[in-house]
């Protein structure tokens, strides 16, 4: 008996209907092109790249797409420890709770496991560039504000020192960025 008619290279047999079908393949598809792996990284990975990963990730699950978004920082002294509770403050009046992450390091190893990697500031970019050595891909990495101002290299304030506000803005531009990577990988993945 010969094998059954498939829909799209999709292994899905051509005998559904049609309705059912078409949203199969969708899921598909969908669930196999959405699951993006994007890196956020800063110094301490207790301001600015928590915030990233979790407006990022909330903007990705409410868009329906099965990114996973982790951060990082390049140096090492805050490693274990919550994101900074003016971030976590800031990230909640928008509905979005990042008090569960930890501060991690940025390794060369991150260079494999993650499709695009963004610095929240060039110095953090030269770090990362020293860190990953011969791993370093130029292809995945750059710097988080030129996906909205491509090729302007500018940085995401570190609030660390700052009053509140600070965090606010920092909250405001990141968002904005977010915004043009959903919009820009979303409709790719």
């Amino acid at each position: 008996m010969p094998p059954p008619q498939q829909i799209h290279n999709t292994g899905l047999p051509a005998a559904l209907p049609g309705t059912f079908a078409h949203m199969l393949i969708f899921t598909v598809s969908h669930s196999i092109f959405a699951a993006m792996k994007i890196l956020m990284v800063c110094l301490g990975n207790i301001c600015r790249s928590p915030l990233a990963e979790g407006i990022l990730q909330h903007k990705a699950h409410q868009a329906g797409l099965a990114w996973s978004v982790d951060s990082a920082g390049t140096n090492g002294y805050h490693i274990g420890e919550p994101p900074h509770h003016l971030s976590q403050k800031v990230a909640r009046l928008h509905g979005i709770d990042i008090s569960g992450q930890r501060a991690r390091r940025f390794t060369a190893a991150d260079m494999h496991r993650f499709d695009r990697i963004y610095a929240l500031a060039g110095d953090v970019l030269e770090e990362i560039k020293w860190i990953a050595r011969k791993d370093f891909d130029p292809k995945k990495v750059d710097l988080l504000m030129n996906e909205l101002y491509p090729g302007k290299n500018l940085d995401v304030p570190d609030p660390w020192y700052g009053p509140e506000p600070g965090y606010h803005e920092v909250f405001k531009m990141i968002d904005e960025v977010c915004d043009a990577l959903i919009s820009k990988y979303g409709n790719i993945h």
